[in-house]
């Protein structure tokens, strides 16, 4: 750095633009402007403190601008061009005040606190410029630096800038993506995951002025305004309804969309929204994209997304992937959604089941106990006899039936138990059992004697 100084300073003492050391394009339009149509007169009449620091300006790669003299002319490196937008080439020799008077209530006082003597520093500044025709959203970090001429006094600032913008904005946008994909997984039905989108959105005004889901009936026939944001429902722009096949007559390409299931880019929004107030500027925004909101294994959309652009934002690469990113997430909660939805259906047809094998049960138990009860009476009618006794192997025949009848019963009475298990109107009651004696029960069942 110093021996560049000290090249420009030697530099400056040339006449000319002899001077002028480094630089790329700015160099050569400053050496090809009038500057005697400026305040600060021909540039051969200029200090040698200014030929040295624009000197070391336009051999920096990073970008400088200055403000030089009592009108502030600016002057500017390559680095700083891309920073001025369309306002280049006519904001070289500008004043500076006037170049960015968009942005002054945020920069005015550091400007100020730097003329007079004390330089000022400011880190990750949003403000809004109107550098490409509108108010852009940006943010920069940058410094006013006092300059003294020959003698002594202040002559101009050093204002060296770090263009955040791009930084600041996939900052914003990777966390209203985190704080949708932190959502998703909880969403239990398809309502719930575009209310909940819909109100993360709302918070994200400044990237999304506003938000419309439409999600497709069984037919594909219709489409219908299922959650939104920045605007009502119910407007023309916002219809609770949407017929596809008058689609000639909608604000958005919702039929196309499905048909080709490609997203589709909407100019002249401004028109469809005018006299309405929609996001956080006074402008109201005049793009749009409607997006496709896609479930795994099914070839149409399942449902489109209208969202807003900004007024105050260019659209770009970032920008439009961002969206693309918007349309996936939402996709995604409503694919969890849709499986709750599913599980949920399963697990109360699997219910359904279990209650009416529960019914059955119960049902055929009480059937069976009728004709075993008109059994088991006559068996033991029989048995009972006193006037006529039984000969022996009679007996022993209906001994077995009587004893395997109550068997039956007990049998009965046990699903009748389990019904009632199932059911949820039983208490177990546990006790200690006699294994041996037990066993012995069991084997008997297949014995014809005791």
């Amino acid at each position: 750095m110093k021996a560049k100084f000290k090249a420009a300073a030697a530099a400056a003492a040339s006449t000319g633009t002899d001077w002028l050391i480094g630089g790329g394009e700015m160099a050569k339009v400053i050496k090809s402007m009038d500057w005697s149509k400026t305040p600060l007169g021909p540039i051969d009449s200029w200090p040698p403190s200014l030929r040295t620091v624009v000197s070391l300006a336009q051999a920096s790669n990073s970008p400088i601008s200055l403000a030089w003299g009592p009108n502030h002319v600016q002057i500017y490196n390559d680095g700083y061009w891309p920073i001025c937008g369309d306002k280049h080439p006519r904001s070289m020799g500008q004043d500076f005040r006037e170049c960015w008077a968009a942005p002054w209530p945020v920069i005015g006082e550091a400007y100020a606190s730097a003329c007079a003597g004390k330089t000022a520093y400011l880190e990750n500044m949003r403000m809004f410029l109107d550098r490409y025709g509108f108010l852009e959203e940006t943010w920069f970090t940058f410094s006013f630096s006092p300059i003294t001429d020959e003698s002594g006094k202040i002559a101009g600032l050093f204002h060296p800038v770090t263009e955040l913008t791009g930084q600041s904005l996939s900052e914003r946008r990777t966390k209203t993506l985190r704080d949708l994909a932190a959502v998703a997984g909880k969403c239990k039905t398809a309502q719930d995951a575009f209310d909940a989108s819909a109100h993360l959105f709302a918070e994200s005004n400044l990237d999304l002025p506003f938000v419309l889901f439409y999600l497709m009936n069984d037919t594909g026939r219709t489409a219908r305004l299922v959650a939104q944001t920045g605007l009502p429902a119910g407007t023309p722009v916002s219809a609770v309804e949407v017929d596809l096949d008058a689609s000639d007559a909608q604000p958005w390409p919702i039929a196309e969309l499905i048909r080709h299931g490609q997203a589709q880019q909407v100019d002249d929004v401004a028109v469809r929204l005018a006299g309405m107030t929609v996001g956080p500027y006074p402008e109201l925004p005049n793009k749009a994209f409607a997006l496709p909101i896609t479930l795994p294994g099914q070839e149409r959309p399942a449902g489109v997304i209208i969202a807003g652009v900004s007024s105050r934002l260019r659209m770009n690469e970032p920008y439009r992937g961002f969206l693309d990113l918007v349309a996936a997430s939402v996709s995604t909660a409503l694919a969890n959604a849709r499986a709750h939805e599913d599980e949920r259906r399963r697990a109360e047809a699997l219910a359904e089941i279990d209650r009416a094998k529960t019914a059955f049960f119960s049902n055929v138990s009480h059937e069976f106990r009728t004709p075993l009860t008109l059994m088991l009476g006559p068996l033991e009618d029989e048995l009972n006899e006193r006037d006529q006794p039984l000969p022996e192997a009679r007996r022993e025949r209906i001994e077995t039936a009587h004893r395997n009848s109550l068997r039956l019963l007990k049998l009965v009475n046990g699903l009748l138990d389990f019904s009632r298990i199932e059911a949820g109107r039983v208490q177990a009651l546990y006790e200690p059992t006699d294994l041996a004696a037990l066993t012995v029960e069991l084997a008997s069942s297949f014995s014809a004697r005791r």
